[in-house]
This record gives C-alpha cells, sequence and structure tokens, in this order.
C-alpha cells in the first residue's frame, strides 16, 4: 500500500466487489498478513456501513417530505391519507434514528482520528518488536539459549522488548506498563550480557509504570544505586539524557527538555528533544545532576526528537501506593546521588550498570 488515501481506495473497492480475482486474493492476504491494515480495513468498513444507513434514512425522510409537500390540504377529507399518518406518527423514531446514524458516523470519524489528522498514529509507545527487527532469527535464539543456561524458556524467541533501571540494590526494577502488559514470562538483561528471569509485581495504568522484581537465582544483588529520583519539577531547557535499549546494545541519548506537559497537553508527561526509537520506552531521563526526572514512555512520529517521559513525581506517587505486603523484600529508593560531580562520560558508566533491556515473552 503506497498511503493511506490508497489503501482506503483500496478497500472501498473491495466492499463495492469491483476488483477482479486476482486483486481480491493480493488484498485478502495483505488483511490477514497486516493485523494493523486489518483494523483500518474493519474501521472503515464500519464507517461505509454507518453512511450508507444515514444516507438510506435522509432519503426516506426527504422522499416523505416531498409527498407531504404536494398534498393539497384543501381537498383532504377529514381521514389523511395512509402516508401522512404514518410519518405523523413515526416521524419522531425516524428523526431518532437519523440522529443517531448522525451520531456514529462522527463518533467513527473521531475515533479514527479524521478530525485529528491521524493523531493516534503520531504518538506511538516505544515497545520494539524484536521478531520484525531482528537481523538473524538463529544466532538470536543461539545467544538466548547460551545466556539463559538451558532454562525451559531460553529457546523460545522474544516477541518485543524495551528497557528498564533498577529501583534498588536487591532486584527491583521500573519500566513501562504497556511493555509487560499480557505478558507470558520477562527478561531482563544487563549491559554484560547476564539475563535474569522476572515477574510483575506492580503495575499502574493510569501513569503506564511498571514495576519487576528479578527471581533468579542466579542473580546477586548490585551495588548502591548512583542515582536518585528529582521531587522537584525539571525546567524547561534543561540539558538531559537517557540510557536504553533501542537495539541489542545500550544507546546513549542527549537533549533537553523542551515542554512541561506531554502529548496534547498531558500534565503527567514531560516532552523531552531527544531522539528515541521503540525500545527505548522505560528508560530513566536524567538531569545534569544525575537525577531521574521522568521515564521514557512515547513518542511523536512527525517531530523528530519529540518524545515523552512519565514525569518523577508521578513514578515516586505510584511507588508510595504499593501495598507493602505484596513484597516479598523491602523496596528502598536510594537518597545518596553520586553522579552530581562527575563528568557525563563517567556518569554514564556508572548509570549503565543498572539499565536493563526488558524482554518479554
Amino acid at each position: 500500500m503506497k498511503s493511506e488515501r490508497d489503501f482506503l481506495d483500496q478497500s472501498e473497492a473491495y466492499l463495492r466487489g469491483e476488483m477482479n480475482a486476482l486483486e481480491k486474493k493480493v488484498f485478502e492476504d495483505h488483511l490477514v498478513n497486516d493485523p494493523e491494515a486489518r483494523r483500518k480495513f474493519d474501521e472503515h468498513e464500519i464507517f461505509i456501513g454507518n453512511m450508507k444507513s444515514y444516507g438510506a434514512r435522509t432519503d426516506l425522510r426527504h422522499k416523505l417530505e416531498a409527498i407531504h409537500e404536494t398534498i393539497n390540504i384543501e381537498e383532504v377529507v377529514p381521514k389523511k391519507p395512509l402516508i401522512i399518518r404514518l410519518w405523523d406518527k413515526y416521524k419522531i423514531n425516524s428523526l431518532v434514528a437519523a440522529s443517531v446514524a448522525l451520531l456514529a458516523v462522527f463518533t467513527t470519524l473521531w475515533l479514527t482520528g479524521f478530525y485529528s489528522k491521524d493523531n493516534t498514529s503520531q504518538y506511538i509507545a516505544l515497545r520494539r518488536d524484536m521478531n520484525s527487527i531482528r537481523q538473524n532469527v538463529k544466532a538470536q535464539n543461539a545467544l538466548i539459549k547460551d545466556i539463559n543456561k538451558g532454562k525451559n524458556d531460553a529457546g523460545t524467541p522474544s516477541h518485543y522488548g524495551a528497557t528498564g533501571f533498577a529501583l534498588s540494590s536487591n532486584g527491583y526494577v521500573m519500566t513501562t506498563y504497556h511493555v509487560i502488559k499480557d505478558a507470558d514470562s520477562v527478561y531482563l538483561q544487563n549491559y554484560t550480557g547476564n539475563s535474569y528471569k522476572a515477574k510483575v509485581i506492580y503495575t499502574d495504568p493510569t501513569y503506564d509504570i511498571a514495576v519487576l522484581e528479578i527471581i533468579d537465582k542466579d542473580f546477586k544483588e548490585v551495588g548502591n544505586l548512583p542515582y536518585t529520583f528529582k521531587q522537584n519539577a525539571a525546567d524547561i531547557g534543561e540539558d538531559v539524557y537517557t540510557i536504553g535499549f533501542p537495539r541489542e546494545e545500550a544507546v546513549y541519548g542527549r537533549g533537553y527538555l523542551s515542554s512541561n506537559t506531554g502529548y496534547s497537553g498531558d500534565t503527567i508527561a514531560y516532552q523531552v528533544s531527544i531522539p528515541v526509537n521503540p525500545g527505548n520506552s522505560g528508560g530513566p531521563v536524567l538531569d545534569n545532576r544525575g537525577n531521574i526526572i521522568g521515564v521514557i514512555n512515547s513518542k511523536q512520529t512527525e517531530t523528530d526528537g519529540a518524545a515523552f517521559a512519565i514525569k518523577s513525581n508521578y513514578v515516586l506517587e505510584a511507588l508510595a501506593s504499593i501495598p507493602e505486603d505484596s513484597l516479598e523484600k523491602k523496596l528502598t529508593l536510594n537518597k545518596k546521588n553520586t553522579l552530581a560531580n562527575l563528568s557525563r562520560t563517567e556518569q554514564i558508566k556508572k548509570v549503565q550498570e543498572y539499565i536493563y533491556m526488558i524482554k518479554v515473552y
């Protein structure tokens, strides 16, 4: 499909039965192989159906009105003709039905992004589809088998991945909710290549936050975390950076805080001008002094470098609401920042030890 318009034109041709057998087969195969295309086709089919329904109701109303106007009231006997009596009796129902159909049409247009110039396609969660971008399937599977040392899930290809970072030295890790939603199993891989099984212990869909706990017997507690969460609001123009896994190795991204609100004025998030890609979701955004000011969770596709990060105060609010009796180990956030007086290069060396690639199966 060359463009959205081409796809809609082909969808309408398919629905009208204007395709030959070969064109129909190619189009149907595309819908089977591309879930996003299937979704758009289904929405467009509903839209076309609503338009036809509304058109039929409107046409009926016009015909009834035209008949009504041709009647000479002075020549009509006291008993009104059947068509007029039917109109008088059911016109309210007809108008209500037409209103419902019209509402359905405009609702469909709004839900499909017609009035916002496809805004939903401009805002994407940064979950990395590892199956589609994996360059060498055999090598990837061999690597997973090796780092998991023969575990049951080791030979299963991962579906998608993202980034997470340590909350404490005893195995608690933060990432974004949309990454681990409906996951069967989750593994974390650190920058040295060691992989650990983890479980989800807390989620907050409103803030798009999830907390994991490493439950792998091979995991050993890491040292004291070098960073802290910033409790106050960050300032526009601040120099910030992130470390994440848009590919199979950690990638550093630098930029600045460009807005105190996220997508469409969302007050839960910042907008940061940092180049990010699928896989960066869940990565921390740090300021010059090594304070975490937010957590990357999405980007805007039509604006280069426009990413969004959940503000640190909302992250802290979510963490404070975790019931203590749901934790097997105490979750204690670090309050001593050891990055403040280090160069950026030295900061990155220390921070990357606590950043994980999230692999969801």
